[in-house]
């Protein structure tokens, strides 16, 4: 089983599209959805927060404010490097433990929602293949201002804090383009899924676990040819 990680900007369509890998049966991971998990009440990670940045964080049923604490955190880097230090860690081993059991169950690849993929380059030793998901910076704009309620000028800060979409694109061995409509996002998205259906891939490294699995045995029989 290979990996697929799946990135782009900030309301370009990212989870559109892997709502298309789920109604393929692909099996699909969100980083973001997993980082809303480790920081439920009473989590390691919810501990350190509230440690950290204190009850200002909470909203009344004890929960992470995220708009509170996104607030506190982007203009502020050492703050940043905190939360990052805090969370990224738990992320890729939640990450890691459901990749495993995805491979246990037989499945060629799988893909995860990686936002910051190239931003943190945690995961990057660990992907195979690369989507970006892209659009228009006016839509981009557009979409992130109605999704998050955000001002233009907080959405056109939070755009400009990630790596530029261009850079990914470079990166990346697929590219979708969401301008258009949902069909188009759809039969993009198809493509690249009959794609990486057709690679052979996870073969190579269904074959390296088998060899390293049989190294012991391979050497014992050496031994006994050579030394009894």
């Amino acid at each position: 089983m290979y990996i697929v990680g799946l990135t782009g900007g900030l309301a370009t369509g990212k989870s559109t599209v892997l709502s298309y890998f789920k109604e393929n049966n692909i099996p699909v991971m969100d980083a973001d959805e997993i980082a809303r998990e480790i920081v439920e009440p009473g989590q390691a990670a919810w501990r350190k927060i509230v440690s950290e940045f204190g009850p200002q964080v909470l909203l009344e049923n004890g929960r992470i404010n995220r708009m509170i604490l996104g607030m506190l955190v982007f203009d502020d880097i050492e703050k940043r490097k905190k939360l990052n230090a805090i969370t990224h860690p738990q992320i890729q081993k939640a990450l890691i433990k459901n990749a495993i059991m995805r491979c246990l169950e037989g499945h060629a690849f799988i893909v995860m929602e990686l936002p910051l993929l190239f931003e943190s380059g945690r995961m990057m030793s660990l992907i195979h293949k690369i989507i970006t998901v892209v659009c228009d910076d006016v839509q981009q704009l557009e979409r992130l201002c109605q999704r998050n309620s955000f001002p233009e000028d907080v959405a056109r800060k939070r755009i400009a804090s990630q790596m530029p979409l261009e850079e990914k694109v470079i990166s990346s061995q697929f590219v979708i383009n969401n301008d258009g409509t949902l069909e188009d996002t759809r039969k993009q998205t198809e493509n690249i899924i009959r794609s990486l259906r057709s690679s052979k891939f996870h073969w190579y490294i269904r074959g390296g676990i088998l060899g390293l699995a049989m190294m012991p045995c391979t050497l014992y029989f050496i031994y006994l040819s050579f030394f009894t």
